[in-house]
């Protein structure tokens, strides 16, 4: 071999490394260390909700207020006030009886007569029935008055009682307006002759003295419809104890 020949060999030998080296890419540098991706936060830790401790009072609030002694008093004065005119009423109302058992047993009577004393029953009938639903309008007044009255004192002694011993939810129970279906009978719970009670202590009324059993009368009773009703309570002015 020449020297020309060797030396051109030898060139192309030494120039393939350095064209592979050309044509490879550079390597891209590694990160440093302090550049590395943060890694994910870790969820955070449900925390429970605290249970909140409840005890609950029942109270038949309307029944309390009548069952104070201040409610009974005030039920005798009503009942007192009224029983002239409840007398009054039952007059009448004998008057009209025998008024009627007069027509029907009297024998032939002319249409004027007969006509006289029907009209005669009648204007008695309708004065009966006129007086009568103004007295059940007096008597549910007068009733619903009271009761207002004494409701207000008696509920704010069921809230200061409820408070002081603890209680963190009040139902009535006793009103028609309540929402409360179905309460377990939880005797503890109940809370409306302790409340009584304590109005009693509190207002310092002493219980009214029994009342005396009313004679029997000779005359025929009334219809129920012609005297107020005794054992009605109000319900539109009771005061509703609010939810602790």
């Amino acid at each position: 071999m020449n020297s020309k020949l060797a030396l051109l060999a030898a060139l192309v030998a030494g120039s393939l490394p350095m064209a592979a080296l050309a044509q490879a890419p550079p390597a891209a540098p590694a990160p440093p260390a302090s550049a590395a991706a943060p890694a994910a936060p870790a969820p955070p830790v449900p925390v429970a909700p605290t249970a909140y401790p409840a005890k609950i009072a029942l109270i038949a609030f309307q029944q309390a207020v009548i069952a104070t002694n201040e409610g009974q008093r005030a039920l005798q004065d009503i009942r007192k006030k009224y029983e002239p005119r409840q007398a009054q009423l039952e007059t009448l109302n004998t008057e009209i009886d025998t008024l009627k058992k007069q027509l029907q047993a009297a024998g032939t009577l002319t249409d004027a007569e007969r006509a006289t004393r029907m009209k005669k029953i009648d204007t008695d009938q309708k004065q009966l029935d006129r007086d009568t639903e103004d007295a059940r309008t007096a008597y549910q007044a007068d009733l619903q008055e009271a009761y207002g009255k004494v409701a207000q004192k008696v509920n704010a002694v069921l809230l200061s009682y409820v408070q002081t011993s603890g209680y963190t939810l009040l139902l009535d129970v006793g009103s028609e307006q309540s929402s409360v279906m179905w309460t377990a009978k939880d005797p503890s719970a109940d809370i409306t002759e302790a409340v009584v009670n304590a109005y009693n202590v509190s207002s310092g009324i002493a219980p009214p003295p029994p009342e005396a059993p009313a004679a029997p009368s000779a005359a025929k009773p009334k219809p129920a419809t012609t005297t107020p009703h005794t054992t009605t309570t109000p319900h539109t002015t009771a005061p509703k104890p609010p939810s602790q």
